[in-house]
Protein backbone atom coordinates (compact mmCIF):
# COMPACT_ATOMS: atom_id res chain seq x y z
CA UNK A 1 0.00 0.00 0.00
CA UNK A 2 1.89 3.77 -0.65
CA UNK A 3 1.65 6.06 1.55
CA UNK A 4 -1.22 8.42 0.30
CA UNK A 5 -3.53 5.49 0.05
CA UNK A 6 -2.50 4.51 3.66
CA UNK A 7 -3.00 8.08 5.35
CA UNK A 8 -6.36 8.16 3.35
CA UNK A 9 -7.71 4.50 4.93
CA UNK A 10 -6.57 5.31 8.16
CA UNK A 11 -7.95 8.91 7.77
CA UNK A 12 -11.02 7.00 6.71
CA UNK A 13 -11.08 5.15 9.87
CA UNK A 14 -10.75 7.08 12.39
CA UNK A 15 -13.31 9.29 10.71
CA UNK A 16 -15.81 6.13 11.03
CA UNK A 17 -14.83 4.99 14.60
CA UNK A 18 -15.50 8.85 16.13
CA UNK A 19 -19.03 8.53 14.30
CA UNK A 20 -19.52 4.97 15.43
CA UNK A 21 -18.91 5.79 18.82
CA UNK A 22 -22.06 8.18 19.20
CA UNK A 23 -24.84 6.96 20.43
CA UNK A 24 -27.33 8.30 17.80
CA UNK A 25 -31.09 7.31 16.71
CA UNK A 26 -30.51 7.87 13.11
CA UNK A 27 -34.16 7.81 10.88
CA UNK A 28 -34.19 7.71 6.83
CA UNK A 29 -37.87 7.97 5.67
CA UNK A 30 -38.66 8.66 1.84
CA UNK A 31 -40.35 7.05 -1.05
CA UNK A 32 -40.13 3.98 -2.40
CA UNK A 33 -37.21 3.76 -4.60
CA UNK A 34 -35.33 6.30 -3.82
CA UNK A 35 -32.38 4.48 -2.62
CA UNK A 36 -33.42 4.39 0.95
CA UNK A 37 -33.47 0.77 1.88
CA UNK A 38 -29.50 0.68 0.43
CA UNK A 39 -28.32 3.59 1.76
CA UNK A 40 -29.96 2.43 5.19
CA UNK A 41 -27.53 -0.76 5.14
CA UNK A 42 -25.04 0.44 4.64
CA UNK A 43 -25.30 3.36 6.67
CA UNK A 44 -25.95 1.39 9.67
CA UNK A 45 -23.12 -1.13 8.19
CA UNK A 46 -20.48 2.11 8.12
CA UNK A 47 -21.66 3.27 11.39
CA UNK A 48 -21.69 -0.25 13.04
CA UNK A 49 -25.12 0.65 13.88
CA UNK A 50 -28.14 -1.79 13.93
CA UNK A 51 -30.22 -1.42 10.42
CA UNK A 52 -33.69 -1.62 10.99
CA UNK A 53 -36.39 -2.13 8.30
CA UNK A 54 -39.66 -0.82 9.12
CA UNK A 55 -41.62 -0.89 6.39
CA UNK A 56 -40.77 -4.86 6.42
CA UNK A 57 -42.81 -4.86 9.33
CA UNK A 58 -45.56 -3.20 7.76
CA UNK A 59 -45.19 -5.53 5.00
CA UNK A 60 -45.61 -8.73 7.51
CA UNK A 61 -48.54 -7.68 8.55
CA UNK A 62 -50.18 -6.90 5.18
CA UNK A 63 -48.40 -10.29 4.06
CA UNK A 64 -50.30 -11.94 7.33
CA UNK A 65 -53.56 -10.03 5.92
CA UNK A 66 -53.18 -11.13 2.29
CA UNK A 67 -52.69 -14.78 3.29
CA UNK A 68 -55.86 -15.36 5.69
CA UNK A 69 -57.84 -13.24 3.20
CA UNK A 70 -58.65 -10.33 5.60
CA UNK A 71 -60.11 -7.36 4.22
CA UNK A 72 -57.74 -4.56 5.41
CA UNK A 73 -61.04 -2.37 5.81
CA UNK A 74 -62.75 -4.30 8.37
CA UNK A 75 -60.54 -2.96 11.12
CA UNK A 76 -61.95 -5.75 13.96
CA UNK A 77 -60.48 -8.20 11.94
CA UNK A 78 -57.06 -5.86 11.20
CA UNK A 79 -57.46 -5.49 15.10
CA UNK A 80 -57.71 -9.34 16.03
CA UNK A 81 -54.61 -9.85 13.51
CA UNK A 82 -52.33 -7.72 15.25
CA UNK A 83 -53.19 -8.87 18.61
CA UNK A 84 -51.85 -12.77 17.64
CA UNK A 85 -48.96 -11.69 15.14
CA UNK A 86 -45.46 -11.90 16.12
CA UNK A 87 -43.15 -10.29 13.66
CA UNK A 88 -39.42 -10.64 14.70
CA UNK A 89 -36.25 -9.66 12.83
CA UNK A 90 -33.56 -11.90 13.05
CA UNK A 91 -29.97 -11.98 11.59
CA UNK A 92 -29.34 -15.62 9.59
CA UNK A 93 -26.61 -16.44 7.09
CA UNK A 94 -28.87 -14.79 4.21
CA UNK A 95 -28.62 -11.53 6.41
CA UNK A 96 -31.49 -9.90 8.30
CA UNK A 97 -34.71 -11.74 7.84
CA UNK A 98 -38.30 -11.16 9.23
CA UNK A 99 -40.11 -14.08 10.88
CA UNK A 100 -43.90 -14.32 11.14
CA UNK A 101 -44.84 -16.60 14.46
CA UNK A 102 -41.71 -18.30 13.34
CA UNK A 103 -42.05 -18.56 10.02
CA UNK A 104 -39.44 -16.41 7.21
CA UNK A 105 -41.83 -14.46 5.11
CA UNK A 106 -38.58 -12.16 3.85
CA UNK A 107 -38.71 -13.22 0.30
CA UNK A 108 -43.32 -13.74 -0.04
CA UNK A 109 -43.00 -9.46 1.86
CA UNK A 110 -41.65 -8.14 -1.79
CA UNK A 111 -44.37 -8.53 -4.06
CA UNK A 112 -46.44 -5.98 -5.56
CA UNK A 113 -49.28 -7.14 -4.47
CA UNK A 114 -47.60 -6.79 -1.02
CA UNK A 115 -46.67 -3.59 -1.88
CA UNK A 116 -49.87 -2.35 -2.42
CA UNK A 117 -51.33 -3.78 0.65
CA UNK A 118 -48.93 -3.02 2.81
CA UNK A 119 -49.62 0.61 1.79
CA UNK A 120 -53.54 0.43 3.01
CA UNK A 121 -53.13 -1.70 5.90
CA UNK A 122 -50.48 1.07 7.19
CA UNK A 123 -53.13 3.55 6.95
CA UNK A 124 -54.85 1.63 9.94
CA UNK A 125 -54.89 2.96 13.67
CA UNK A 126 -54.78 -0.29 14.83
CA UNK A 127 -51.71 -1.53 12.46
CA UNK A 128 -49.83 1.89 13.45
CA UNK A 129 -50.64 1.24 17.29
CA UNK A 130 -49.39 -2.24 17.14
CA UNK A 131 -46.19 -1.41 15.41
CA UNK A 132 -45.50 1.73 16.79
CA UNK A 133 -44.59 0.42 20.36
CA UNK A 134 -42.40 -2.30 18.47
CA UNK A 135 -40.40 0.04 16.99
CA UNK A 136 -40.18 2.35 19.93
CA UNK A 137 -38.44 -0.52 21.78
CA UNK A 138 -36.07 -1.27 19.15
CA UNK A 139 -35.14 2.45 19.30
CA UNK A 140 -34.63 2.68 22.65
CA UNK A 141 -31.06 1.75 22.96
CA UNK A 142 -30.14 4.17 20.24
CA UNK A 143 -27.11 3.26 17.80
CA UNK A 144 -29.49 2.46 15.04
CA UNK A 145 -30.93 3.42 11.80
CA UNK A 146 -34.42 3.18 11.36
CA UNK A 147 -35.60 3.14 7.19
CA UNK A 148 -39.15 3.78 6.77
CA UNK A 149 -41.61 6.50 5.86
CA UNK A 150 -42.90 8.38 9.08
CA UNK A 151 -40.11 7.69 11.28
CA UNK A 152 -38.58 11.35 11.79
CA UNK A 153 -42.16 11.92 11.78
CA UNK A 154 -44.43 10.05 14.33
CA UNK A 155 -42.19 6.96 15.44
CA UNK A 156 -39.03 9.14 16.50
CA UNK A 157 -39.90 12.98 16.25
CA UNK A 158 -36.95 13.28 18.60
CA UNK A 159 -34.45 11.35 16.66
CA UNK A 160 -30.69 12.49 16.57
CA UNK A 161 -30.97 13.19 12.76
CA UNK A 162 -33.55 12.59 10.35
CA UNK A 163 -32.72 12.21 6.56
CA UNK A 164 -35.34 12.70 3.69
CA UNK A 165 -34.38 10.59 0.36
CA UNK A 166 -36.28 11.66 -3.01
CA UNK A 167 -36.04 11.06 -6.68
CA UNK A 168 -37.79 11.74 -9.74
CA UNK A 169 -40.54 9.35 -10.18
CA UNK A 170 -38.86 8.17 -13.75
CA UNK A 171 -35.72 7.66 -11.99
CA UNK A 172 -37.53 5.50 -9.23
CA UNK A 173 -39.98 3.47 -11.16
CA UNK A 174 -36.63 2.40 -12.86
CA UNK A 175 -34.51 1.73 -10.11
CA UNK A 176 -37.43 -0.64 -8.75
CA UNK A 177 -37.93 -2.95 -11.76
CA UNK A 178 -34.50 -3.55 -12.80
CA UNK A 179 -34.74 -4.59 -8.80
CA UNK A 180 -37.44 -6.81 -10.00
CA UNK A 181 -35.30 -8.48 -12.49
CA UNK A 182 -36.17 -9.82 -15.93
CA UNK A 183 -38.41 -12.80 -14.91
CA UNK A 184 -41.13 -9.80 -13.14
CA UNK A 185 -44.55 -9.92 -14.85
CA UNK A 186 -44.53 -5.92 -14.66
CA UNK A 187 -43.81 -3.45 -17.01
CA UNK A 188 -41.64 -0.87 -16.47
CA UNK A 189 -45.21 1.49 -16.88
CA UNK A 190 -46.95 -0.64 -15.10
CA UNK A 191 -44.58 -0.04 -12.53
CA UNK A 192 -44.18 3.57 -12.34
CA UNK A 193 -47.92 3.66 -12.45
CA UNK A 194 -48.16 1.34 -9.21
CA UNK A 195 -45.64 3.22 -7.51
CA UNK A 196 -47.32 6.63 -8.05
CA UNK A 197 -50.69 5.38 -6.50
CA UNK A 198 -48.79 4.46 -3.85
CA UNK A 199 -46.99 7.68 -3.01
CA UNK A 200 -50.55 8.88 -3.61
CA UNK A 201 -51.52 6.51 -0.87
CA UNK A 202 -48.86 7.43 1.68
CA UNK A 203 -48.91 11.04 1.07
CA UNK A 204 -52.49 11.41 1.33
CA UNK A 205 -53.85 9.31 4.34
CA UNK A 206 -54.81 11.17 7.38
CA UNK A 207 -52.74 9.40 10.11
CA UNK A 208 -48.98 9.10 9.65
CA UNK A 209 -48.79 10.57 6.24
CA UNK A 210 -45.34 10.02 4.08
CA UNK A 211 -43.69 13.58 4.30
CA UNK A 212 -40.43 15.16 5.85
CA UNK A 213 -39.81 15.81 9.17
CA UNK A 214 -39.74 19.97 9.46
CA UNK A 215 -35.68 19.28 10.77
CA UNK A 216 -35.15 16.76 7.96
CA UNK A 217 -31.89 16.87 5.77
CA UNK A 218 -33.08 16.43 2.09
CA UNK A 219 -31.57 14.44 -0.17
CA UNK A 220 -32.16 14.21 -4.19
CA UNK A 221 -30.69 11.04 -5.58
CA UNK A 222 -32.21 11.39 -8.74
CA UNK A 223 -28.37 11.93 -9.90
CA UNK A 224 -25.92 10.66 -6.86
CA UNK A 225 -24.98 7.25 -6.72
CA UNK A 226 -24.85 5.66 -3.46
CA UNK A 227 -21.38 5.96 -2.09
CA UNK A 228 -21.89 9.70 -2.69
CA UNK A 229 -25.41 9.98 -0.34
CA UNK A 230 -23.44 7.38 2.06
CA UNK A 231 -20.48 9.89 2.18
CA UNK A 232 -22.49 12.87 2.62
CA UNK A 233 -24.56 11.56 5.20
CA UNK A 234 -21.54 10.22 7.18
CA UNK A 235 -20.12 13.77 7.10
CA UNK A 236 -23.59 15.13 8.43
CA UNK A 237 -23.63 13.11 11.07
CA UNK A 238 -20.18 13.91 11.98
CA UNK A 239 -20.87 16.95 11.93
CA UNK A 240 -23.43 16.43 14.80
Amino acid sequence: MGLNNFFCSRTTQVFEERVSMKKFLITIDGPAGSGKTTVSKLLAKRLNYKYIDTGALYRGVAFETFSQGIDPELETDLETLCDRIDLKFEITESGLRLFSNGKDISDQIRTPEISMMASRVSAKPCVRGCLLGLQKKMGQEKCAVFEGRDMGTVVFPDADVKFFMMASIKERALRRFREMGPDSSQTLEEVEQDMMKRDANDSNRDIAPLKPAPDAIKIDTTHLDIETVVNKMAQLIEAK
